[in-house]
């Protein structure tokens, strides 16, 4: 049988210090950006996700709204047009993400 390593009576890590990690900067925000801010913020910067996610509530509510009068040929419609919009607003994510990868280059 093997004999134990040495033992140490110094902590691994000491808890009342954050561990250090090599290319690791955490920071601190001393005012973190509450909902409404960053909603704003988000809505500037990719405006058309918000329009394709209101195109999309509107046809779906809508079309369920036309399938509870028994209308199913306008039912039909909406649901389609929710497809599009649902569509656009993909395509508008993707856009945007595109977009911000292109401007944070150097």
């Amino acid at each position: 049988m093997a004999a134990p390593g040495p033992v140490t009576t110094e902590a691994p890590c000491e808890p009342s210090q954050p561990p250090v990690i090599e290319g690791f900067s955490p920071t601190v925000y001393r005012n973190p950006e509450g909902f409404k801010e960053k909603f704003l913020r988000k809505t500037r910067e990719n405006p058309m996700v918000p329009i394709g996610c209101l195109g999309t509530a509107a046809a779906l509510s809508y079309g369920l709204y036309s399938f509870h009068r028994g209308d199913s040929q306008r039912s039909q419609l909406m649901m389609r047009t929710r497809i599009a919009a649902q569509g656009f607003t993909v395509t508008a994510i993707l856009l945007g993400l595109a977009a911000s990868a292109m401007k944070s280059r150097p």
